[in-house]
């Protein structure tokens, strides 16, 4: 068999021009493009420069003028409100159509900003892809985020329309946005002229006359709108990432480069064809949900699923194995916490046997470092490959991954496998600047170009994109991830940078570290990072959430958690202190907020991210620490 891998790889590198131009038929444009690449304004590179379509048209419209019409589009299965509804992609057309409608009959047209401020429900999903349709670029905001940290988004983007839901549902809790939503514009100086709330039956709100209108009654009275064309340089929307600042970064993606990349990704990387069911298990408010459980399966013509629910407690921790044997889905990409939350609960997988997993193909994790027990734990249960992947917010779509599509290559433990075509991987030595050899850790960074898809720049913020990506090393986008490149140019993801810790003048990988730890038989997941030491400058300290109905005394597995950090990684580690505890601090997507616990341990200042699932395990962290003689309690 050729290695289609190795043939594409080299020829997105060799000669990006000639392989991204051929990606980019696979795409309806109304003008083509005189460009594929220009670099006449570096370091601000732009991909199909002439080009002009429309990314909604090539999602909805395409499929339908091609006879996909009745076809499943998207299946809503909200388990916390007891719902599943089907749309064809002619239903979703007509739906997004009648909301652009909306939209424009209150004055949106191309360029103007929408943001959505919605929990997982359809009506977010058409609110994105009617944006699209329309020319006006949309910024979603995670639902329920705090009001201070939407006022800052609003402030930034300055959208002319909110676009909202009465509340939110949690698994034990109903969720009300609209305060949220008021508070966030009484604290913005930029004040939106209108905002469209969906009235969820579970808990309605007042709306203000004047300014708000209810979706339901929008809707019955809209025209519907056509698509408008765009330049593919145009943005098509704004993804708000957390700054070092504590100023959000706007993240921009662009139409062309967007939709060329993530059409391709679907089969290249994914393996999934026109038709099949394929299942991110996100959220839109996070770059996942938009790139693949909107923009890339649509514009590929698969079904996604929209998922209203939990790996676990919705209602048991058999809740994926359901939607995946009830949707005959053939792909799933999700993130590793999600699994450590499933084998904490059903460790046996005995909730996996009683569904029907036959269609099921492959099993995607990304989002944060995935743990060697974790991978064999889901491989063992599924009996599917289980591939890891590594990508950002800023790219859009995966920098490295098995692109089972192309080529399979075997699975190494730890490594999300080889950089993806048109991702010219390398690691440089964060003093020197200068290459390294295999298997050396440094800095992870990707040589410019960067390909389609990955931000062109941020929001009204050249000069802020060049100091947070561009200038540490000049000629190359800085990932801000430390790993290595091994002999057989698999790449390893450690860490973050600022999660390499300095013991003693000794540079060491926490992720390694946890990797140990995640291999103890009673540790569901982990955590460690490194603390202030007047002596060594900084030590290691682990937390470990346990297996549900393990009996064992802690003291018991800490100490041998301990051996096995000196065991494998050696004396130097200086690994002494871990600690139990019962839940680790995460954001809503799941990632552990690693710096906040550090910043705990350290007794320095800390603000509670405005991304965190649930505050409150903020106290059961420093109650813990102080248990090793660390984190003295303070007033908050």
């Amino acid at each position: 068999m050729t290695d289609a891998y190795k043939k594409a790889f080299e020829q997105s590198i060799n000669d990006p021009e000639g392989f991204w131009g051929d990606a980019a038929e696979d795409i309806v444009w109304t003008q083509r493009w005189n460009k594929v690449l220009d670099g006449s304004n570096q370091p601000f590179y732009r991909w199909f420069v002439g080009g002009q379509l429309n990314t909604c048209y090539n999602a909805l419209d395409h499929h339908v003028a091609m006879g996909r019409g009745d076809q499943a589009a998207l299946i809503y299965d909200s388990p916390v409100t007891s719902t599943v509804k089907t749309f064809t992609y002619r239903q979703l057309r007509d739906d997004v159509a009648r909301f652009a409608g909306v939209l424009k009959a209150q004055g949106v047209t191309k360029g103007d900003r929408v943001i959505i401020y919605m929990p997982m429900i359809p009506e977010a999903a058409i609110a994105m892809l009617a944006c699209a349709r329309i020319g006006a670029v949309h910024s979603v905001v995670f639902g329920g985020f705090a009001a201070n940290e939407l006022a800052t988004r609003i402030n930034d983007a300055k959208p002319k329309v909110m676009v909202s839901a009465s509340c939110g549902i949690e698994v034990q809790r109903v969720i009300p946005y609209k305060p949220l939503l008021d508070a966030a514009i009484q604290m913005a100086q930029f004040k939106p002229q209108k905002c469209v709330i969906l009235q969820r039956p579970m808990q309605r709100c007042d709306l203000i006359p004047g300014r708000d209108l209810d979706w339901q009654e929008a809707m019955a009275g809209a025209q519907p709108a056509d698509c408008v064309p765009v330049a593919a340089t145009d943005p098509l929307y704004i993804l708000y990432t957390s700054g070092t600042t504590g100023q959000p970064k706007g993240v921009v993606r662009d139409n062309g480069g967007h939709a060329v990349a993530l059409k391709w990704s679907m089969k290249a990387i994914y393996n999934v064809d026109a038709g099949e069911v394929y299942w991110a298990a996100s959220d839109v408010g996070w770059v996942v949900g938009h790139s693949y459980i909107v923009y890339g399966p649509l514009l590929k013509g698969c079904t996604t699923i929209l998922y209203e629910g939990k790996p676990v407690g919705t209602p048991d921790a058999g809740a994926f194995w359901r939607v995946i044997s009830q949707h005959k889905v053939s792909t799933m990409f999700t993130a590793p916490t999600a699994f450590r939350a499933i084998k904490r609960d059903d460790p046996d997988g005995r909730l996996i046997k009683q569904y029907d997993l036959s269609k099921f193909r492959a099993l995607f994790l990304a989002g944060e470092r995935l743990d060697p027990d974790t991978l064999k734990w889901a491989r063992r249960q599924l009996n599917v490959p289980v591939i890891d992947h590594w990508w950002q917010t800023e790219t859009g779509w995966a920098i490295c991954a098995n692109c089972m599509g192309l080529h399979t290559y075997p699975v190494k433990e730890g490594s999300p496998t080889k950089p993806a075509p048109g991702w010219n991987l390398a690691v440089l030595d964060p003093e020197t600047r200068e290459p390294v050899k295999a298997g050396d850790i440094g800095a992870l960074v990707v040589k410019l170009p960067l390909p389609p898809g990955a931000l062109p720049t941020l929001w009204n913020n050249d000069q802020r994109y060049i100091e947070s990506y561009l200038a540490e090393f000049p000629g190359y986008y800085k990932t801000a991830d430390a790993g290595f490149i091994d002999a057989d140019g698999y790449a390893y993801v450690m860490t973050r940078t600022d999660d390499i810790i300095n013991v003693a003048g000794h540079r060491l990988s926490t992720g390694a570290m946890e990797e140990v730890l995640s291999d103890h038989p009673d540790v569901a997941e982990c955590a460690v990072l490194g603390v202030d030491d007047a002596l060594k400058g900084q030590v290691p300290v682990g937390f470990m959430v346990l297996k549900a109905g393990v009996k064992r005394p802690e003291q018991e597995i800490i100490a041998e958690v301990i051996k096995m950090v000196r065991e494998r990684i050696g004396p130097v580690a200086d690994f002494k202190k871990a600690t139990v505890v019962k839940r680790l601090p995460k954001t809503r997507s799941g990632k552990i907020l690693r710096g906040t616990i550090q910043k705990i341990a350290d007794n320095k200042d800390f603000k509670v991210p405005a991304t965190i699932d649930d505050p409150a395990i903020l106290g059961e962290i420093e109650t813990a620490l102080g248990t090793i003689g660390l984190a003295k309690s303070r007033p908050r």
